[in-house]
């Protein structure tokens, strides 16, 4: 039983997976500076105001609070933004200019095309 957990803890996926959530966290931290150092204060020095928590409207007593949703709109398009023209755009290039964007098919291999013709020549068979 030991055996089994072991060689399930060793498997590749497993593995990958654990290095793939390591690589995402760490991913996120930088994401989430970048937005953070970079982005909210350029968004503060347009619109004038870094944070808008305190916004809000009530009604028959009730406060609502929009200005939360306002900062964690800014920062969702902030976070996707940086994630675009950062990545994704760059990795796009990159893979462009490396030339992986553009595969060519290949050609049939020869047991396919032998196939082939057999196949068409049944069709001229049964048709003639």
């Amino acid at each position: 039983m030991l055996k089994e957990f072991r060689d399930f803890l060793m498997r590749g996926n497993i593995v990958d997976l654990a290095v793939a959530v390591v690589i995402g966290a760490a991913f996120g931290a930088l994401v989430t500076s970048l937005v953070e150092s970079l982005l909210t204060p350029i968004i503060a020095a347009v619109i004038g105001k870094p944070d808008f928590s305190n916004l809000t409207f009530t009604i028959n007593g009730s406060a609502f609070f929009y200005g939360n949703f306002i900062n964690a709109l800014i920062s969702f398009v902030s976070i996707a933004a940086a994630i675009f023209f950062f990545v994704v755009k760059p990795m796009n290039e990159l893979q462009t200019r490396m030339g992986r964007g553009q595969t060519e098919p290949e050609a049939p291999s020869e047991d396919i095309m032998l196939l082939t013709e057999i196949r068409d020549e049944l069709r001229a068979q049964r048709a003639g």
